[in-house]
């Protein structure tokens, strides 16, 4: 669930939980009840009982339960076995485990680094 390069915990949103509004955070968001705003955070774990209501902005997500809105991660999102996401994804890796429920678009995203030589840019895929 966690990397290697993931901090550690910040933020937890308890299971008996309700947060409106919107949550940012340099480190790693847990979210075990509900969230009903935008969430901008380094990395989000939405816990089996968690509920997400809006735009995501993280480097890496795991989704092990509800989120409705669409997801931006540089990084990658994982759909857990119960994961369930409904709206699109930007990301550079998209995981879904068997039994999770995707509803939306993927877009995949790679990493681009600019070289200028001279007039001209060339586009080099990381």
């Amino acid at each position: 669930m966690f990397s290697k390069r993931q901090p550690k915990l910040d933020t937890i949103v308890g299971p008996e939980s309700i947060l409106k509004g919107d949550l940012t955070s340099k480190g790693t968001v847990k979210v075990d009840g509900q969230v009903e705003g935008n969430v901008t955070a380094d990395c989000l774990v939405i816990g089996e009982a968690g509920k997400l209501t809006g735009d995501v902005t993280v480097r890496e997500i795991v989704v092990g339960g509800r989120v409705i809105g669409t997801i931006h991660a540089t990084d990658g999102v994982d759909i857990q076995r119960k994961g369930d996401v409904c709206g699109d994804i930007y990301a550079a890796r998209l995981t879904i485990a068997e039994g999770g429920y995707f509803d939306g678009r993927s877009t995949m995203q790679h990493q681009k680094k600019i070289s200028y030589i001279g007039d001209n840019a060339a586009v080099n895929e990381i």
